[in-house]
């Protein structure tokens, strides 16, 4: 099989393709660095033998999930891993309107496009799988990061829809929602969560394995770790004011 993954160059990302590269399957890697792109491929080539294909593209900007399939060349795309994301703390009305833009661009509209333009073939074969990364920030709202909370909000929603609409289609949906991982992003977001509390994140890899095991079962939503479990069982229960102003007190 043949696996595209977005975000490929560091964090979550760059473990889903070593992961998918051990079990047997080609790769399109899809990210903006491409320094980071080849060091990856060339580790991957050496131990596992696989094939990897890179395409150097910002999914922020408008067209390159078009560019990107057109890159492909009618080349079978059989599992879709919708990774790459990006986030922004700080109130909303200091944001800046440009970078909002762009998280927008490439957390839903990117992922969105992508989906689209590959899910045909995968019905087609009759065969495939989509893994969607969204986060337990899509189950409640986010004082200080509301547009990246209310982005994974619509990966979750957007996920299961079409999982419901794909049954008996023989491909499957599943939507990987991590808690607070020690990746890059914290910092890429601009709020530096510090070392001492990254030290007790969840890898990218051990959520990565998480998510991978996840589509393989065809699970529909993935949720990392129980304690983020029991935390969405629980907010589901309280007033949504309750929940947003707990929110704003974590963030």
């Amino acid at each position: 099989m043949t696996v595209l993954i977005t975000g490929a160059s560091s964090g979550i990302g760059l473990e889903f393709a070593k992961i998918f590269a051990r079990e047997g399957n080609d790769l399109v890697l899809v990210a903006r660095r491409g320094d980071r792109l080849e060091a990856l491929k060339t580790e991957i080539e050496s131990t596992t033998q696989r094939s990897v294909q890179l395409l150097i593209e910002d999914l922020s900007k408008e067209g390159a999930a078009q560019r990107i399939v057109s890159a492909l060349s009618g080349k079978q795309i059989d599992v879709l891993v919708n990774n790459a994301g990006s986030g922004d703390a700080g109130l909303f009305i200091e944001s800046s309107l440009e970078k909002t833009q762009a998280m927008m661009q490439l957390n839903m509209i990117a992922l969105t496009e992508l989906t689209r333009l590959l899910l045909p073939s995968m019905v087609k074969c009759g065969k495939g799988g989509i893994l969607n990364l969204a986060s337990i920030a899509a189950f409640v709202p986010g004082p200080t990061m509301s547009v990246y909370f209310a982005s994974k909000a619509f990966v979750l929603s957007f996920s299961e829809a079409i999982s419901k609409e794909l049954e008996g289609t023989g491909v499957s949906v599943t939507v990987l929602c991590p808690g607070a991982t020690s990746t890059e992003f914290d910092m890429a977001a601009g709020s530096d969560w510090g070392e001492t509390y990254r030290k007790h994140l969840p890898t990218g890899k051990e959520v990565a394995q998480f998510g991978y095991e996840a589509l393989i079962r065809g699970k529909q939503i993935a949720i990392y770790g129980w304690k983020n479990c029991l935390m969405i069982f629980l907010v589901r229960l309280l007033p949504r004011n309750v929940v947003t102003n707990f929110v704003r007190t974590l963030l």
